[in-house]
C-alpha cells in the first residue's frame, strides 16, 4: 500500500527525455493561441460544451444521445429514470464546467488549479448539482460531493495510495505541478498531472471526469482554448488507447534503464506524448472547420439542403448575412440583417422567420437583434465530424 509521496515519481520526465515532449508542446503552444484568438459566435462555444459533457460521459459508458442532452437543457427529462439521471449528469458537466472557467480565468489561476482544494472544487462543482439519488456509485455506496476517499480501493491491477495517505499524495501533486511555469514545460506537466492525479484516485467515485475538467479548465485558464476545442473530444475518439496509457503509466520501473523514480518513466513519456497529440489534432481539426475561406461553401450547402430538400423557407439569399454574423461573432438588427437579403420588406421578414424558427438565428426576444445560430441538425454541412453522432441524429430525424 502506498504511503509515501517519493513513489509516485516521476512527476515529469528528466530532463534528459524532455526534448521531444517540449518539441510537441511547443508547436501546440503557437497553434492553440492563434486558435483561441478566434471570433466565432456564441452559439458555437454553447454547442462544443454540450459536445464535451457527451464525450466525458461516453468514456465513462454513461452517455446520451446529443439530441437527449439538448431535451435536457430544456427541462425536458426522460421518464425513464436511468436515462433522466444520464441527462442530468450531462447537463451538470456543462454547468460545471462553465462555472469552473469562469472561476479559473487567464493569469494566476492556473497556479491556483495545482492544489487539493481546486481538486476537490472540481468534485463539488460536478456532483453537487446532483439530487441525491444520482449520488451514489454502482455498488450503491453515497458520493459526497467534494469529500476526499475513507477507505482503501482497487482500480483494475493497481492499489491506489491508503486514503489517509491522499492529502499527501495530492499536496506532492499540487506543489510540484503548481511550480512549473514555463510555457512549453507548463504544457508537459498538465499532460503528466492528469495521469498522476488517476493514480492518486482522490474520490471514491467520479476521477476520471475531475481528472478530465481539470485538464480543459487548467489549458482554459493557461488561454490555450477559448472556449474552440477541448482534449474530451480526443479522447473519447481514442478511449482504449486513452485507458491503456493511463493505466501503462502506473506501471513500476522497468530496470536501471527507465528513469529513477519508483514508477515507469518510459510509460509516462508515452503518456505525455499521446496527450499532447490528441490536443493538437483537435486544434489543427478545430482550425481547419474555421477557416472563413471554406466555411461559406458550407454554409451555402446548408442554405441550399434548408430551402430545396426541407423547403423550409429558408432563403439561401442569407448567405450573405449569416457569414458576416458568424465572422464577426456578434449580434445585428433584424431591420439591417434583412436589408442584407435584397428583397422585400414582407419577403426578408418571412426569411428571418424562417431562420429563426430553424435554427439559424438566434434571437432572446420577438423583436429583438439577431445573431448566428448553431442547430445540432446542421452541423453535417457547417462543421462536419466535429460531432458524428448528433450527426447522426439530424440524419434519423431525433432532432
Amino acid at each position: 500500500m502506498y504511503t509515501e509521496h517519493h513513489q509516485f515519481e516521476p512527476l515529469l520526465p528528466a530532463d534528459a527525455r524532455l526534448e521531444p515532449l517540449l518539441s510537441k508542446a511547443h508547436d501546440l503552444s503557437r497553434a492553440a493561441t492563434l486558435l483561441a484568438g478566434t471570433r466565432v459566435p456564441p452559439e458555437l462555444r454553447t454547442l462544443l460544451r454540450s459536445m464535451n459533457s457527451y464525450y466525458t460521459n461516453r468514456i465513462e459508458g454513461q452517455h446520451t444521445r446529443p439530441h437527449e442532452i439538448d431535451q435536457a437543457l430544456r427541462k425536458d427529462f426522460s421518464k425513464d429514470t436511468k436515462l433522466a439521471a444520464k441527462q442530468r449528469l450531462a447537463v451538470a458537466h456543462i454547468e460545471a464546467e462553465v462555472a469552473l472557467e469562469q472561476r479559473y480565468t487567464i493569469g494566476d489561476a492556473a497556479h491556483a488549479l495545482y492544489s487539493t482544494d481546486a481538486v476537490q472544487g472540481i468534485h463539488q462543482e460536478l456532483f453537487g448539482r446532483l439530487p441525491a439519488e444520482d449520488l451514489l456509485t454502482d455498488e450503491g455506496e453515497p458520493i459526497v460531493p467534494g469529500q476526499l476517499r475513507l477507505r482503501e480501493v482497487r482500480v483494475g491491477e493497481h492499489v491506489p495510495p491508503a486514503f489517509a495517505s491522499v492529502p499527501t499524495f495530492l499536496q506532492r501533486w499540487a506543489s510540484y505541478y503548481g511550480g512549473v511555469r514555463r510555457g512549453e514545460a507548463a504544457l508537459v506537466a498538465l499532460a503528466c498531472a492528469h495521469q498522476r492525479l488517476g493514480w492518486v484516485h482522490p474520490f471514491i467515485d467520479g476521477n476520471g471526469r475531475v481528472m478530465r475538467l481539470h485538464t480543459h479548465t487548467l489549458l482554459s485558464a493557461l488561454g490555450y482554448t477559448g472556449g474552440l476545442w477541448s482534449p474530451l473530444r480526443g479522447f473519447a475518439r481514442s478511449t482504449d488507447r486513452y485507458y491503456a496509457l493511463l493505466a501503462d503509466a502506473d506501471s513500476l520501473r522497468r530496470g536501471d534503464l527507465d528513469g529513477r523514480g519508483n514508477l515507469s518513466q518510459q510509460a509516462l513519456i508515452a503518456w505525455a506524448g499521446y496527450v499532447l497529440e490528441v490536443c493538437l489534432d483537435q486544434v489543427s481539426f478545430m482550425a481547419s472547420m474555421l477557416d472563413f475561406q471554406t466555411l461559406m461553401p458550407r454554409l451555402e450547402a446548408c442554405l441550399v439542403f434548408e430551402a430545396t430538400v426541407e423547403k423550409s423557407g429558408v432563403r439561401q439569399e442569407s448567405l450573405r448575412g449569416l457569414h458576416y454574423l458568424f465572422l464577426s461573432g456578434d449580434e445585428m438588427a433584424r431591420g439591417d440583417f434583412k436589408a442584407m437579403l435584397g428583397m422585400s420588406d414582407r419577403a426578408a421578414t418571412d426569411a428571418l422567420g424562417a431562420l429563426v424558427k430553424r435554427g439559424l438565428l438566434k434571437s432572446d426576444s420577438p423583436q429583438g437583434r439577431v445573431r448566428f445560430g448553431l442547430p445540432q441538425h446542421a452541423l453535417r454541412f457547417l462543421f462536419p465530424r466535429l460531432w458524428p453522432e448528433a450527426e447522426a441524429d439530424a440524419v434519423s430525424g431525433t432532432l
